[in-house]
């Protein structure tokens, strides 16, 4: 299903987006997350939301294991990109185009995962981080996956898991730690023969079910 969705004006962050993947700074690998693969391919296949998908390698891997999946991006570019792989994997995909500063997609959803919500033009990360765990339905998961703070990667804006769960700031006896935890990996682009490293920050939470 093609993109759907306008946004209402082109932020700094909308344009500074879009601008990455015309130029073509973003290459597709068609390679789900690791993460995602380690802590999703166990959950029961549900309503998926996934929040900055990019070109929508994550979220074709979700729909080819049989979950229903709404995806957002900022980006038009990366969304027809998105659009044509999920056809050509011949999945179903519903892609939206949002600025999440200004809202997410009306849940409840069985998932809702982020993978690399970092941007070097102002986002409201927690903010949205927060709107995303009110999206998820009673015993459903939020996976949040971030780059950590390394040699590679010293952005302004890169948190730890743990960092990450303080600023959400969840009641425990509405939510449950599964996963706190930071792994090492190396990354390639394409058309590069050398390996990057790369530490990830990776958050899974489960909402705990309604009572009675």
């Amino acid at each position: 299903m093609a993109a759907r969705g306008t946004l209402g004006g082109m932020s700094d962050v909308a344009e500074w987006w879009e601008a990455f993947y015309v130029e073509g700074r973003g290459r597709w690998s068609g390679k789900v997350n690791a993460a995602l693969v380690e802590e999703a391919e166990g959950l029961e296949p549900g309503r998926a939301l996934e929040l900055g998908c990019g070109q929508g390698a994550d979220a074709i891997w979700l729909a080819a294991r049989g979950w229903e999946v709404v995806a957002t991006d900022v980006s038009a570019a990366a969304l027809t990109k998105a659009d044509e792989e999920a056809r050509a994997a011949g999945v179903d995909v519903v892609w939206e185009r949002r600025d999440l500063a200004e809202g997410l997609p009306d849940g409840p959803f069985d998932l809702v995962t982020t993978a690399f919500l970092h941007s070097p033009v102002e986002l409201p990360r927690a903010e949205i981080l927060r709107a995303a765990a009110e999206r998820v339905a009673p015993g459903g998961t939020l996976l949040v996956i971030g780059h950590a703070p390394s040699e590679e990667h010293a952005h302004h804006d890169l948190q730890t898991a743990d960092e990450t769960l303080a600023e959400l700031a969840l009641p425990d006896d509405e939510w449950r730690v599964v996963t706190n935890a930071l792994r090492e990996r190396t990354h390639t682009f394409a058309g590069e023969e050398r390996a990057h490293a790369r530490v990830d920050a990776i958050l899974r939470l489960e909402r705990r079910p309604a009572a009675g």
